[in-house]
């Protein structure tokens, strides 16, 4: 049975520190505590008393001075981290927390899950190909050396930066080191931390290298346990459920987030508001706790994302200049049948192929498998259809050698609409409006991801208002957008 070790880095509020400590660690776990050397004495000496006679809790031997982006973070987990492998000789795995992470699984649970994947769970991506890096400096985190705290010393951080760059001081990579990047919350299984450790001793230039690189927390175990581990035995995850907002600042949770956390396919979740205090009192309980049955629908992300979006409803990039200069063909005459109920519309054009010789296609922009035509690659795949729209629907034109053409499309897809309607060509808009039932709703938040097979009833009861709204609010947007040869039926209408 998996035993972890919680590494533990904190710097503030022993008193939450003391009950996590004694809350992991009652189910049998460890754990090993770094209190930031830069924290105040009296905390520091307030946890010690605290812990003292739990023989599960150790401390590091030596506590470091931390700052953000400074290899001070690394060299604090591996004082943490040493401590650990030599006090709990049972440890199996290695668990990073911060201060601010609270568990949402049974200890019950996280031990099986364990159990049942003998790999590490470590982000671990490769730097230079990857883009997780969205931002700022990529490269230079490595070549360049980098000895100054960039947020507590700014002037200096960018003057030591520049004038590298200025007099060509580049540095190499070890030869042999392929760099590596992703999140510091990592889970590791014994023999893989002490391989970590051993390797360490024999390499000094792999820490000399990364102690002067930026932001080394986000490179340095997820480049070594892919240098020591086979690629088959590493899970490229984190075990941590955390979010950042747009701006790159974390998601915190609040009290009404507890069904939520426990559904989703992770053992801790970071950050826990300071507010939330009823869901850190419900979490709390949750760790010791046996027989829970968890049901994992995992929408957490992809529902934030949809929530925060809502209200930026027609922002957009500018159209691209052979869109703008292109045209269908002032002659030709496109019709657009818009619904949210895609069997609906589908039904409408089966009945126009049997009526008419008018050809007519589905929702090309939305459905990857849509019937198309070989247009010579540009109806691959639904970013190249979105991207050369009027190219390909000129292609189509020519294809079926007509000037009239039907086609369908979501009302989401305002844009595409707008951008049919300002050509050249006759463009008309057809909306079919429909009735929307709450089961509908429901099936429609499974199919888009807001919701999955075991997303609690009380969850998707609060969702369907906003859905129902969204949707809503999709037709008004076509209705306000002032289409010329714009139409409206309803579902309910005899045909």
């Amino acid at each position: 049975m998996a035993k972890i070790a919680y590494i533990l880095l904190c710097h503030k509020d022993p008193e939450a520190i003391i009950q996590q400590a004694e809350r992991l660690t009652a189910a049998g776990d460890y754990m090993s505590i770094h209190f930031d050397g830069r924290a105040d004495p009296m905390d520091y000496d307030m946890i010690r008393k605290a812990l003292a006679d739990n023989s599960n809790v150790c401390f590091a031997k030596k506590r470091i001075k931390c700052g953000w982006g400074e290899w001070s973070l690394v060299q604090a987990t591996l004082n943490a981290l040493s401590s650990a492998v030599e006090e709990f000789p049972r440890a199996t795995h290695f668990y990073m927390l911060s201060g601010d992470c609270m568990a949402i699984k049974t200890a019950e649970y996280a031990h099986q899950f364990l159990d049942d994947r003998d790999c590490d769970f470590v982000e671990s991506f490769d730097f230079f190909e990857s883009d997780w890096i969205k931002t700022g400096m990529k490269e230079e985190r490595l070549i360049y050396r980098h000895f100054f705290n960039e947020r507590k010393n700014k002037a200096l951080f960018y003057g030591s930066y520049k004038l590298q760059q200025r007099l060509g001081l580049i540095r190499k990579i070890p030869s042999d080191i392929q760099v590596q990047i992703g999140s510091q919350w990592w889970c590791l299984r014994r023999r893989t931390v002490e391989a970590i450790l051993h390797f360490l001793k024999q390499r000094k230039d792999v820490i000399r290298f990364f102690r002067t690189t930026w932001i080394p927390d986000e490179t340095f175990f997820q480049t070594l346990v892919r240098h020591l581990v086979p690629e088959t035995e590493i899970d490229c995850r984190t075990l941590t459920f955390l979010m950042f907002t747009d701006y790159g600042m974390p998601v915190n949770f609040y009290n009404d987030h507890y069904d939520l956390l426990l559904s989703q396919d992770f053992l801790f979740a970071r950050k826990i508001s300071p507010e939330a205090k009823e869901l850190k009192t419900r979490l709390g309980k949750l760790y010791a706790t046996t027989g829970v049955r968890f049901q994992i629908s995992d929408e957490g992300r992809s529902l934030y994302k949809f929530l925060v979006q809502r209200g930026r409803i027609g922002r957009r990039f500018a159209t691209r200049f052979w869109e703008t200069e292109s045209t269908l063909g002032r002659e030709r005459e496109l019709l657009i049948l818009v619904c949210k109920k895609w069997h609906v519309a589908k039904r409408m054009i089966e009945q126009l192929r049997k009526s008419t010789n008018i050809p007519a296609i589905e929702y090309l922009f939305h459905e990857e498998g849509t019937p198309l035509p070989d247009l010579g690659g540009i109806q691959a795949s639904l970013e190249k259809r979105t991207r050369h729209r009027r190219a390909l629907m000129r292609m189509l034109f020519e294809y079926y050698d007509t000037d009239r053409l039907v086609i369908c499309m979501d009302p989401s897809a305002l844009e595409l609409m707008t951008d049919f309607n300002t050509d050249r060509s006759t463009t008309r808009t057809l909306l079919i409006e429909c009735n929307f039932t709450d089961d509908y709703l429901i099936g429609h938040a499974h199919r888009v991801g807001l919701a999955g097979d075991h997303t609690p009833q009380q969850t998707l009861e609060r969702l369907l208002p906003t859905i129902r709204n969204d949707i809503l609010h999709e037709s008004d947007r076509i209705r306000d957008a002032g289409f010329s040869n714009y139409s409206i039926i309803r579902e309910s209408d005899r045909q």
